[in-house]
């Protein structure tokens, strides 16, 4: 009788394991992303309803060109001396944002909810 409660809860397991990966794996993808300055959201697009175009982003006596194409996002050229920005390519991850720091900028998946604070430091 035991063995038998076991393998019961073990293909029980198994099947919760299942339909959690099929409904992580088929959830709608993150298409919201906000181009933010200084925290302040300068664009919010929805990439699956966003034309392809590009945007000039100014900052200063520099600015950044934003390329939107095929509902992907980056930062196609930037007058800024490391490049580091145009170098992360597309944005891919909602972990990591495309950063341009010389012109404080930043380029995210929106998550749907923003209470203005990320972090706090003492």
């Amino acid at each position: 009788m035991k063995n038998k409660i076991l393998i019961l809860i073990c293909v029980l397991i198994f099947f919760i394991g299942i339909i959690g990966s099929a409904f992580v794996l088929f959830s709608p993808k993150k298409n919201n992303v906000n181009i933010k300055r200084d925290g302040r959201v300068l664009y919010s697009f929805d990439l699956n309803n966003t034309a392809d175009s590009e945007l000039e982003i100014p900052y200063g006596d520099s600015s950044n060109t934003v390329e939107i194409k095929d509902g992907k996002i980056r930062v196609k050229d930037a007058e800024c001396r490391d490049q580091t920005c145009v170098n992360m390519g597309w944005l891919s991850s909602g972990s990591m944002p495309i950063v341009c720091l010389p012109n404080h900028l930043v380029i995210e998946f929106a998550d749907g909810y923003d209470d203005g604070v990320d972090a706090v430091a003492r």
